[in-house]
């Protein structure tokens, strides 16, 4: 079970993380994580740093694509270079999927046209001048093998669908046991729909850092 992680600078680092503690767990998988070229990539703080393996050229097929978000994906929207290899490794693929605004990147490469789709609330428009049609659903499938989920931790909920759909329910809940993967969160405040007006406006006030680019 071959499954490709593309990684650029600006990465959401549980878009990533939280879909391959997953993944990695499917009978004989080997996760590769691709950038434009091998080297450490920066998360969207400038702190945390993944290291891809492989360059996209060398990555030419997989079984699995898992797109994450995070500021850099949105600066990557017209990376014609990344575009074109997801597009390409969609070919190859029985699953295509995205987490946050990951799914940005798919509708850029021309991928979601057509198709119902979620991504991160703040990313709605975005998502919907590439001509998908947004759907506040935590996981989305859709024709082809296309599968988006919505923001940040959600990737955790699209990884264990994936490995249903893959391995069988058994498995699925026994990764989810594996992480112990138990949320029951403090607030009731995980969506657009639910948070209250002084969350959200604390957040829009919320000082954004810079980050700083990772050094090849």
């Amino acid at each position: 079970m071959r499954i490709a992680v593309p990684l650029f600078d600006g990465f959401t680092a549980l878009d990533v993380v939280g879909p391959y503690e997953i993944l990695r767990m499917l009978p004989e998988s080997e996760v590769t994580f691709a950038a434009d070229a091998p080297g450490p990539c920066t998360d969207g703080e400038g702190h945390l740093r993944l290291h891809a393996t492989a360059s996209f050229r060398d990555v030419v097929e997989a079984d699995v694509l898992v797109v994450p978000g995070g500021p850099g994906a949105r600066r990557s929207l017209a990376d014609e270079s990344l575009l074109d290899w997801i597009r390409h490794i969609h070919t190859t693929t029985t699953w295509t999927t995205s987490v946050c605004t990951g799914s940005l990147l798919l509708g850029a490469a021309g991928l979601l046209d057509g198709l119902e789709a979620t991504t991160h609330w703040g990313a709605v428009d975005t998502l919907e001048s590439y001509g998908a049609t947004y759907t506040a659903r935590r996981v989305v499938e859709q024709p082809g093998g296309i599968v988006t989920a919505a923001g940040v931790s959600s990737g955790i909920d699209m990884a264990l669908r994936l490995a249903e759909l893959i391995a069988g329910r058994v498995a699925a809940e026994a990764f989810q046991l594996a992480i112990e993967y138990d949320p029951q969160p403090p607030f009731d405040s995980g969506s657009y729909a639910k948070a209250s007006q002084e969350a959200k406006s604390y957040l829009a006030a919320r000082p954004r850092r810079t980050a700083r680019p990772a050094s090849r």
